[in-house]
């Protein structure tokens, strides 16, 4: 990467490369689908969502195609130009994350990514930059001690997450950065919401699309376990068979 800015747009090259740096860091997908893998924990991240890579930590990344993301290094010693800034810091990169922008987060960042676009040698505008998002992602960010009892989880921005990922590992690190809250908070609200945990929500996921697949589409039975996200087709069918007293080949004579 360049020498230090506090906020750049840049594209991804295709052939991942790995690398770790002194300072903390905010990366948001703005177009395409980058692919990060930090500490051996990978998301594929598309528009709107995110990462956020603590100093010293060796990340790996990469793009898929044409892509584009937004990336605000944050030095781990700044100049106290917000109140609590240093407080911020130490709450966002207590440790690896993913996460899903809000809405009108999302709003923000393309704000921001215009004005940086179109003044990119305007360091000063960055560096506001840098710290306006830095705000606003606390701001957003749910931590276990500021979290009031009554929040409730945007399911169709984790539903989405689910979907554009269904055929990888979906781990609840990754859930819980939908809803920028920790991993057992995170577990504790999805349960009471949902009834379900949140390994048994992606099961759900995977398996009804399953169902479809093998009712509405000729592919193999190899080809849906894949696609679904289940490591062998041996370990579709026996969780499908568990879970319907069918096994996925009598299911689809049944239903067509």
């Amino acid at each position: 990467m360049p020498a230090f800015k506090p906020f750049e747009i840049m594209a991804l090259p295709t052939q991942m490369a790995h690398h770790q740096h002194h300072y903390n860091q905010i990366v948001i997908g703005l177009n395409g689908q980058t692919e990060f893998d930090i500490g051996g924990n990978g998301s594929l991240m598309g528009p709107g969502q995110g990462c956020l890579v603590s100093s010293e930590q060796d990340h790996a990344f990469g793009g898929r195609g044409s892509n584009a993301i937004l990336v605000v290094n944050l030095s781990l010693n700044p100049v106290p130009v917000v109140p609590g800034q240093e407080e911020r810091l130490t709450c966002l990169f207590d440790k690896p994350r993913y996460f899903q922008l809000a809405p009108q987060a999302q709003q923000l960042v393309s704000v921001l990514s215009h004005e940086m676009r179109a003044n990119p040698d305007d360091h000063l505008l960055g560096q506001a930059c840098a710290h306006t998002l830095l705000c606003a992602l606390h701001r957003h960010m749910a931590f276990p001690r500021l979290q009031p009892r009554t929040k409730r989880l945007n399911l169709e921005v984790i539903d989405a997450y689910i979907a554009q990922h269904l055929g990888r590992k979906i781990t609840v690190a990754q859930l819980a950065g939908c809803a920028f809250l920790g991993e057992s908070q995170f577990h504790l609200l999805f349960k009471e919401q949902t009834g379900l945990s949140p390994y048994q929500y992606v099961l759900e996921k995977r398996l009804a699309e399953a169902r479809r697949l093998l009712v509405d589409s000729q592919h193999s039975l190899a080809y849906i376990a894949q696609h679904c996200g289940f490591s062998s087709q041996s370990l579709f069918t026996q969780v499908f068979s568990s879970r319907f007293d069918l096994s996925p080949s009598r299911y689809r004579k049944l239903h067509r």
